[in-house]
């Protein structure tokens, strides 16, 4: 897999999936754990940035948290629908 241009360049390239989040945000919370769950049933890598640490990724995506990408590609936001990202995982 090559790197999406949304993807910090110091995630690890074994994450599959990535949560943009923010501190004090309880969907975040929900969904991070969620990603965690179905991730780790699946064997598939997945990390979380907080959008608050970079200008440009908390104008892109500040409204929207959590945002999850797949491979590179946003793939849902506000919440995750598990059966759609396992879907999308192959699971």
């Amino acid at each position: 897999m090559t790197p999406a241009a949304d993807v910090p360049a110091d995630v690890p390239a074994e994450v599959r999936v990535l949560v943009y989040t923010r501190s004090g945000c309880t969907a975040c919370v929900a969904a991070e754990r969620d990603v965690e769950r179905v991730c780790g049933e699946l064997g598939q890598g997945w990390a979380a940035v907080d959008v608050d640490t970079d200008p440009e990724l908390r104008a892109e995506y500040g409204d929207r948290v959590p945002v999850i990408m797949v491979d590179g590609r946003e793939h849902g936001f506000w919440r995750v629908e598990e059966p759609r990202l396992r879907a999308a995982l192959g699971g």
